[in-house]
Parts: C-alpha cells; sequence; structure tokens
C-alpha cells in the first residue's frame, strides 16, 4: 500500500476512533413521553471500546470527563471531549488488601459532599476513598468498611453516597471465582448496607444478587437492582423507616430476559426530574415517575450501568466492551 495512502488511511481511523462517529443499537419508544428525553434522531455514539468489561461510570466535573473502571482487568479509564479514552489508573482498586480469587479492581463510584470519590472494590473487598488528586491520580485508597459483625464482605459491587455522607452499597459475590460457594466467602448473604457514624448495618438481606443502587429524585427511596436471571427485578425501600428494611417491588423485567436481549438489572442513575435509567435486559430501561417502562436504550451488548453528564444532555453508558453515549433533551 502507498505510505501516504496509508497515514490518510490511519488517520481517518484515529478520528473515528476518537471523537466516536460510529454508532450502534437503537431505541425502543414504548411509549411518546420518552421523546421528551431522547431525541428522535438520537443515535448511541461508541466512544471506546476493547474493554472486558466496562463499568461503574462517573461524571468528573474536575477533569470535564468521564471515569469508569474495567474491572476485570483492574483499570480505570478517562474519556474527554477532547481527547477520547486514555488509561487514567491502574491499578484501579485491586490490591491485594484482602484475599480475592477474581482480583477485580474497582466498581461503582460516587461522589461525597466533600468531592472525594467513595469506591466498591470487589477484589479488595471493601468500600474505600480514593485518596489522590483528580489531575495527578495514583492509586491510593482508605478503606472505610470492610466488615460486618467481623465477617468480610463478599464482594461490594456499586456505591452511592446521600446528602449526610452515608454510604449505601451492595454486597453479591460477583468477585468470588464461585460465588456463593466460594471458600473465602465469609456471609452467609449478599447484602445491602448502610455505613453511617462509624457503623455498618444491614439493610436487607434477602436478594440473590443485590447490584446496582440509585436514590430516588427526593433522596427518600433507594432503588436496587437484582441480577439474578430468574429474578430480574428492581426494588425500592423507604429510607425514613428503620431498618432493617422490607423492600417493595419497582418493576419486575424477568420476562424480557432473553437471548436477544442481553442483560440483566444492573447498574442505574435518577434524572433530575425522577426518571430512573436502568441497565436491564435489552440495555438501558427508563422509567416514568409512575414506574412504567416508557423505552429502552437498545445497546446491541448487555450494559452495566451509566451516568449523565453535569447538565444531562447526554447520557454515557458503559456497555460491554464498549463505553457508549446517547444525546438527551435538556
Amino acid at each position: 500500500m502507498n505510505k501516504t495512502l496509508y497515514i490518510f488511511l490511519l488517520m481517518v481511523y484515529n478520528f473515528y476512533s476518537l471523537y466516536g462517529q460510529s454508532t450502534i443499537g437503537s431505541v425502543e419508544r414504548l411509549d411518546p413521553e420518552i421523546n421528551s428525553l431522547i431525541p428522535k434522531n438520537a443515535k448511541i455514539e461508541i466512544l471506546g471500546s476493547g474493554y472486558n468489561w466496562s463499568e461503574g461510570p462517573i461524571w468528573v466535573e474536575n477533569l470535564n470527563g468521564l471515569l469508569f473502571n474495567d474491572p476485570p482487568e483492574n483499570k480505570m479509564y478517562l474519556w474527554t471531549e477532547g481527547s477520547g479514552v486514555k488509561l487514567y489508573l491502574d491499578p484501579s482498586g485491586y490490591t491485594g488488601y484482602a484475599p480475592s480469587s477474581l482480583k477485580k479492581g474497582s466498581n461503582g463510584m460516587a461522589f461525597n459532599t466533600n468531592g472525594s470519590i467513595i469506591m466498591a472494590h470487589p477484589g479488595d473487598r471493601r468500600i474505600a476513598r480514593f485518596n489522590s488528586s483528580f489531575e495527578n491520580p495514583e492509586p491510593k485508597f482508605e478503606t472505610i468498611t470492610d466488615k460486618y459483625m467481623g465477617k468480610r464482605f463478599n464482594s461490594p459491587n456499586d456505591v452511592v453516597v446521600n446528602e449526610n455522607n452515608d454510604v449505601f452499597f451492595t454486597d453479591p459475590p460477583y468477585g468470588l471465582k464461585n460465588q456463593d460457594n466460594d471458600s473465602l466467602k465469609e456471609l452467609s448473604f449478599n447484602g445491602v448496607y448502610k455505613y453511617s457514624n462509624n457503623q455498618t448495618i444491614l439493610l436487607y438481606k434477602n436478594m440473590t444478587r443485590p447490584n446496582g443502587l440509585a436514590f430516588s429524585k427526593n433522596g427518600s427511596e433507594l432503588y436496587v437492582a437484582n441480577s439474578d436471571p430468574k429474578k430480574a427485578l428492581w426494588y425500592v425501600f423507604d429510607l425514613n423507616k428503620a431498618p432493617p428494611l422490607t423492600p417493595e417491588l419497582f418493576f419486575d423485567a424477568t420476562s424480557l430476559v432473553s437471548k436477544e436481549k442481553k442483560g440483566l438489572p444492573d447498574g442505574l442513575k435518577v434524572h433530575s426530574k425522577g426518571y430512573v435509567f436502568a441497565s436491564g435486559p435489552g440495555g438501558i430501561l427508563i422509567f416514568n415517575n409512575n414506574k412504567k417502562h416508557i423505552g429502552t436504550i437498545l445497546t446491541e451488548v448487555a450494559s452495566s450501568n451509566c451516568a449523565f453528564n453535569s447538565d444531562e444532555s447526554y447520557l454515557y453508558m458503559t456497555s460491554d466492551n464498549y463505553l457508549t453515549r446517547i444525546k438527551l433533551v435538556k
């Protein structure tokens, strides 16, 4: 091949890779209400690819970009509009702090009111604070909690923090090679927890695979996903009640689970207008304030989580080996 032509083609390839012009999937519009959220001509852009399993997206104002994880590879990446995707932190969370069979890096992430990122570390089996500057990242982590009643957590998966800096998190067995039957598993259940005033409080222990979680618009309720193909559900917990809590069913997606619609209830985020964007069968399911499923962002692959940018003009999605986004109505 002519050298000049080769260089030109390489530049074109890098341009498209960098700025995400390639697209994937479509939008399933089950109710006209979805048109007030997603423009009719919106496309799902591919911003990055080649990850083992992308997870835990969070928009960071200081970086004007999105951080996201690849837990199986123990790496964290940063995407910005000008530079595309770059490796940000390695290792991202697994440091050998605890015995682990899969050694996964950081997964879910959330800000506290002090501007620090609180992280779920499935490999180190703890909830930790990222103790580094955003501009010069180093793998420095401070343990917040790693045990319940003296027993080590299974593998914390996702985390959210309220305005009082109370930390809520899920603890499925996905970071253990043999999951519920792993010899390293110390707890007999997979719990939903709250960490407050230096105490780890069990909120609920009867979910088979607790996973993603998010607060309702007013913060009085906690939505929690159950990533079980036989019980593909989202629950809602009333946080005004004293623990242990008894959840109500938010939505049952078990009938949607199929080979065609890949994915299970996983990470989720709540829009400022109260709409719930939840990863599940097919991609990202969208629910209105009446818990009605009004549509799905069909990503063609299993999606693990999503995050809005600061003005909610885009939804960013971690979709299997991809990082994707779709434009929203502001």
